[in-house]
This record gives C-alpha cells, structure tokens and sequence, in this order.
C-alpha cells in the first residue's frame, strides 16, 4: 500500500523538461484553419467587397467606378466614377420584401445635405449641385413635368442626409429615418420587426450605447485595480455599494415603469413594448435582490476570509503583476478575430450572379455551397474563440505553477508570464485545442437549440421543450468549463495530455472537495458581487441616460445588451483573479498530498496560505497528522524543482 501510494504521489511533479501534448488534435486545428482560409480566399475572389464597401444601385452599377453592362438591364453598365454615394428614394420607409430592398438605390454625387419638400426642390438642387436624384433616364428638366414623376423621384420630403464616412451611404440625419434605415440595412432578414426594432434603438441611441460601454470598462478597470491594492477597505465596501445598487436599481426601475405605464402619451407599439420590458427588469432585479441580499446575509460571517484569501491572490498576482494585462491582450486578439470573421462572412453573403429581373433592375444570386461555407465558418468563430480564451488560462495557470512551485519566495522567477506562454505555444497548444472543441461541441446545439426556441415562439409546449434542453446544455457547459480549467492547470503542472489532466484534476478535487470546495466557492460569489456592481451601476447610468431620451425606439432592450456587455466585461478582468485563486488552491491540493511539511519534504507554499485554508476549514485534525511546518527557505534557485 505504501509502495502504491508513494507511486501515486510521485504523478505530481512540475516538470522541467516537456514534450509536446494532443500533436493530432493541434494538426485537426491546423487543417481546419486551412479549410477557413480556402473560404476566406474564396469568399475574396467569388464575393464582392468592393460592392460592400462602394455601394451599387438598384441597376448593378457599383457606385465611384465603371460598369460592364448586364444583360437585360438598360440602366446597367454606366460610368458612376463621380457617382460615389447610394442614395434611396425611400430612406424613410425601407422595408424588407423577399429578402430585398422594397425602395430604388441609386448612385449620386452628393447627398442632400437639407431637407427637400417639392420636386420643384429635387429640380433645383440637381442643377446646382450636379446631383441627380431621379432615375438615370428621367431628364432634369422633366422633374415637375412628368407624370411619372412620383414614381422615379424620392418619397418627399427628403430628408438631410450625410454621406457615411466608409461605405458611402447617404444616412438621413432624421433619428427616426436613420434608426429605420440602418436596421434594414444591417439585417436583411425577412419577418423580423422585433429585430429592426432592438437595432433601431442601439442605432438611434449609439452615442449613449458607447458611452455606456465605456463606463462598464472603466469600472471594470477600478474593480481589478481595487482588488489588487485594497482587499480590506474592497471587501465591506464593495458589498454596501452591491446592495446600495441593487435597491437603487430596482427602485427606479418599478419607479420608470410606473410613470410610463400612466404617461397619456404613451400610444406607439415600441413605447408600450418599453413598459412590458420595464415590468419584465423590474420583476427580475427584485428577484436577483432578494436572492442576493439572503446570501450576503447568510455568508457575513465569512467575509474576513474573503480579504484573506484576495490578500493571498493580490500577493501572487504582486509578484506576477503582467497578469493583469492578460484580459487586455485577449480581447485585443478576439477583436482583431472577430473582425476578419465579419469581412469573410460580409465577403461570402455578395458572392453571387448578377442577373436581370422583368422590371429592368438587377439581383444577386447566391451560388450554390455558399450555405455550407457559412456554416463551416461558424464553427470557426466558436472554437478559434474559445481557443483563443483557452490560451488565456493556459498563460495565467501556467504563470501561477510557475510562482508557487518556487522554493524561494523573496526572488521569484524571472517573467514568469513570458515562460508560460513559451510553454504554451511550445508544447500545450494541441491541449489548448482540444479543451477549446469540448467546449464547441456544446455551443453549437446551444445556438441551435435557442434558434429554435426562437421559431417555435408561438407554440408553447414546443418552446418549452427545447428550453429546458438549452438550459441543460448550458449548466453541461459550465461544468465542463470548471473541469477544463483544472485540466490546464494540471497541464501548466505535469506536462500531461488532456484527457491525462482532466482525470488527474478530477481525482484530486474529489479528494480536497471538502477542504476547498467552500473557500472557492465564497471567493468565486465575492467576484459575482463585483461583476453585479458594475452591471448595477453601468444599468443606473443608462437608465438615466436613456430615459432623458424617450423618443428612441424600444431603448429597453439595448439596455438589456448594455448590462450584458458590462458583464461580459467585468468578467473578462476579474477572471484574472478567479483563474489565479482555481489555480493556486489546486496546487495547494497537491502540495498537501505529496509533502508533509518535514525537512526532507516541506510544503512549497507559504505560512499564510496553510493558516489561511485551515482556520477557515477548521481541518485542525487533518492537519495535526500532517505536522504543518512554516515554509522554509531553499536557496537551491528560482526553477520549478520536482517534488520527492
């Protein structure tokens, strides 16, 4: 039994020398990626983008170039080098028809930078501008003569526009016309009045969505700048300001919603759709307080071991103090990603034939497997992205193996981060793949369950069904998060595979559950309450904010999308410390299991950490077996050295 036991204490080692993990699984990515560059590739020779980007009107001509005519189109094929704006004749009443746009585009030279109310207007403004804003074969002269006239000139009045400043388009500055307009630009989807109306008021109130965003970053910011410097002061007064906001926020939410249900003026759909949304965040923030409130006041008592344990979490990241600039790099990284991937879809979505239609006009027809390309790339944004947060963790729990298996605590090693990600991309980017696919393997029929959910709106049983389905793939993903975490942890630690990692991790949380599994949990809620603040006081902001401004349209929902990102925000940055406190207390575990804290065998962490987790655990009995002895110094150097 000894013998096995030793033998099993002997798999934890962090290792000096390495060799490559899951080779195959890192030549599958490669191979897909090459797959995603044929389509890119493909997508920039079949698709269009300068027909994106310029812009083309209604006869196939691309606006600020020269035109090869099609055919059956006599308005095709002209010279628009001095046309370069798309003007609609109804920029005020787009509408979605067939997958089209119902009004007529043309290419113009100038924008009508004033309103026009008459044709007598159109007439006068062509002439002094050289901007023709009727069909290309009704003369000037003809404006107000010609019977037609109403049908080959826009809808009047025009309203002003102003030329987009990248993709050449004249935007109404009317909020109304433009909300209306950029909504049906950017869908293109049909039956989807819900939709048009969500972007109609981020369109509408984009300034206000921005500066929103802003603040959420900013308050991330001083979260994390917070945790770091100031974990006795955070702790109490983050908790008064998490309940503060709560009861603000719900007040002036039911607050907001009273004064909207009995406005007189209350009489357009999207305003009464404001007050059922109203109804909808009120109801959920008082149910999110209550439920809040209840567990802040059941865990009080251990809040003085939550400034202990972000005190130990502040040391470690003190001495690796480039981990807080992880989140900043990522999200660079995933926007640089998520830009390529729009341009490649924008590009696939104007690959097509150019054909003439009976009224003279052109249309784009898709060509075939255009379809499948668009779905093989959406595999491609969900797996390169979660690959991409996979290497985050792999860098900061690798950063973090580095440090605690460090025998001398006053000269940590040099760049730490820097060896981590050396590590990564040298030896662990296969495991890194294949954490990131499990993960995949889970988003994709989660999307497709909530598209579902979304067809099915009218047939509630149904809904119901593939809601409860979209709900236990989404708790199936958050687990496999957990353990995937821990399996890259024991990666940073062993050098081991995946699927080798993942079960060593399990087996030793399993054991340690009750040792850990209360400090981790307490950590992780103190964060929660973090994010919650910035959600909270991000929501105040454009409650007031968007409220001063009543006449958006359906300005409710984009605040919903406002809270979401602050979320998704201060998530980003305050995982630094969550995956920082997984890591460390899954070294500890190990620590405890293969030394005793002798001489021959003293513990890696120091003093603080063993007071820390067994004052709060009360493991005084465990740890009277063990003998715990102060850490001790080892001037060997700096390296990881293997434990025996």
């Amino acid at each position: 039994d000894s013998g096995d036991s030793i033998s099993e204490l002997q798999e934890w080692r962090p290792v000096i020398y390495r060799k490559c993990t899951d080779p195959l699984w890192l030549l599958f990515f490669c191979l897909f990626w090459a797959g995603l560059m044929f389509i890119s590739g493909y997508a920039v020779v079949a698709g269009a983008a300068e027909r994106l980007v310029l812009g083309y009107d209604s006869f196939g001509n691309i606006c600020g170039r020269k035109n090869t005519p099609v055919e059956g189109a006599n308005l095709s094929g002209l010279d628009m080098t001095n046309k370069k704006y798309v003007f609609f004749l109804n920029s005020c009443g787009l509408e979605i028809q067939s997958l089209k746009i119902s009004s007529l585009s043309l290419c113009v030279s100038r924008c009508p930078q004033e309103q026009l109310n008459s044709l007598e207007d159109l007439q006068s403004f062509a002439r002094n501008n050289g901007s023709f804003l009727c069909v290309y074969d009704l003369n000037v002269s003809n404006y107000t003569l010609n019977p037609r006239a109403a049908q080959l000139c826009p809808t009047l009045p025009v309203p002003p526009s102003k030329s987009f400043p990248l993709f050449n388009r004249c935007v109404p500055q009317n909020p109304e016309c433009y909300s209306k307009y950029a909504s049906v630009l950017i869908s293109m989807v049909n039956e989807m009045d819900v939709f048009h109306r969500i972007l109609s008021g981020i369109l509408a109130g984009r300034d206000t969505v921005i500066g929103l965003s802003v603040l959420a970053l900013a308050f991330s910011l001083i979260l994390v700048l917070a945790f770091r410097f100031i974990q006795t002061l955070l702790i109490h007064t983050l908790i008064a300001l998490v309940v503060f906001g709560l009861l603000f926020v719900s007040g002036v939410l039911w607050w907001l919603h009273h004064d909207y249900r009995n406005d007189p003026s209350t009489e357009l759909e999207t305003e009464k759709e404001n007050v059922k949304f109203l109804l909808g965040y009120a109801i959920f923030s008082t149910m999110v307080t209550v439920i809040l409130l209840s567990l802040i006041f059941v865990l009080r008592k251990r809040l003085q071991f939550a400034v202990q344990l972000f005190r130990i979490v502040a040391k470690i990241i003190g001495r690796i103090p480039f981990l807080l600039f992880q989140p900043l790099w990522t999200f660079l990284i995933l926007i640089v990603f998520w830009v390529f991937w729009v341009a490649v879809l924008l590009s696939l979505g104007t690959a097509g034939t150019a054909q003439a239609t009976s009224g003279g006009q052109v249309e784009y027809r898709a060509l075939s497997g255009i379809c499948y390309m668009a779905w093989y790339h959406f595999v491609g944004l969900i797996w390169t992205s979660e690959f991409i947060l996979a290497c985050q963790q792999m860098v900061i729990a690798g950063a973090v193996v580095t440090c605690y298996f460090n025998r001398n605590k006053n000269h940590p090693p040099p760049h730490p981060v820097l060896t981590s990600i050396s590590v990564l991309f040298c030896y662990h980017l296969g495991t890194a793949v294949k954490g990131s696919f499990l993960i995949t393997i889970l988003r994709i029929p989660r999307t497709v369950l909530l598209y579902l959910c979304n067809i099915l709106n009218q047939k509630k049983n149904a809904k119901c069904l593939f809601s409860c389905c979209f709900c236990w793939v989404c708790c199936q993903e958050s687990c496999l998060r957990y353990f995937n975490q821990h399996a890259y942890t024991t990666t940073a630690i062993n050098g081991t595979n995946f699927c080798t990692s993942a079960k060593d991790a399990v087996c030793i949380l399993a054991r340690n559950s009750g040792k850990l599994a209360s400090i981790s949990c307490f950590g992780d809620f103190v964060l929660f309450l973090g994010k919650v603040f910035v959600v909270c006081f991000t929501v105040f902001g454009g409650l007031m904010a968007f409220n001063y401004h009543r006449e958006l349209q359906a300005w409710v929902v984009p605040l919903l999308l406002v809270g979401f990102f602050a979320y998704l925000m201060s998530h980003s940055f305050l995982s630094v410390f969550e995956v920082t406190a997984d890591a460390m207390f899954l070294c500890f575990a190990i620590d405890m299991e293969t030394n005793d804290g002798t001489a021959e065998r003293p513990y890696f962490m120091d003093q603080e950490l063993l007071t820390f987790v067994s004052q709060s655990n009360k493991l005084t009995e465990g740890q009277n077996h063990r003998s715990p002895r102060p850490f001790q110094d080892n001037e060997d150097g700096t390296e990881l050295q293997p434990m025996v």
